[in-house]
């Protein structure tokens, strides 16, 4: 079977582009080839530098033209786009190169609380207002609008009303490190 090369975008710190980067370390089918990133000050270019996989920064006039952006990810062999943190809308010439070949994780379980500008905390601050029993992580395929492309696989924590967005946002992070490299595998081979 032919090695699958995964693109990495990310905009912070890069703890859910580490479990990845973990989970897919010496595999033998799927391979973290790139790191993409829109942040100059983000954690994961140091992440990036240590597992020794180059980092392409993109601006925001990279996003209008991404026929450069393009030909990076192809000259990366990029089979997959995995957006682990990455806050920006994916060019609608990426989203046509890669049909139904790029995964995002939310930290909600959609529909509910997601759409432009609901991400990190914003999303948990919104479910705490909104007094929600549970919450959870969504894992989908991208199209050309926020966080409403085809559902892959959700799971759900109960909160209680002690829970604060800090604490919803720790249960969701546990769940995001415990579900999305594994999803991202099973997305993948069964290609």
């Amino acid at each position: 079977m032919k090695m699958k090369h995964i693109a990495i975008f990310a905009s912070g710190k890069g703890s859910n582009a580490q479990k990845i980067q973990k989970h897919f370390h010496n595999h033998s089918e799927i391979k973290v080839e790139l790191i993409v990133c829109n942040n100059p000050k983000a954690g994961i270019i140091e992440l990036a530098a240590e597992w020794k996989i180059p980092v392409l920064m993109i601006t925001k006039d990279d996003q209008k033209n991404p026929e450069q952006l393009l030909n990076e990810l192809q000259k990366h062999k990029t089979d997959w786009i995995v957006l682990a943190g990455y806050l920006w809308l994916i060019p609608e010439l990426l989203i046509k190169k890669f049909p139904n070949q790029i995964i995002n994780i939310h930290p909600a379980l959609l529909p509910k609380y997601g759409g432009k500008g609901m991400y990190g905390m914003k999303v948990h601050e919104a479910v705490k207002r909104a007094s929600e029993k549970q919450t959870g992580i969504t894992i989908h395929l991208i199209d050309e609008e926020f966080d409403k492309g085809e559902i892959i696989f959700q799971s759900s924590v109960m909160l209680d009303e002690n829970d604060t967005p800090d604490s919803i946002a720790e249960k969701v992070h546990h769940l995001e490190h415990k579900h999305f490299a594994a999803e991202i595998e099973k997305i993948i081979s069964k290609e």
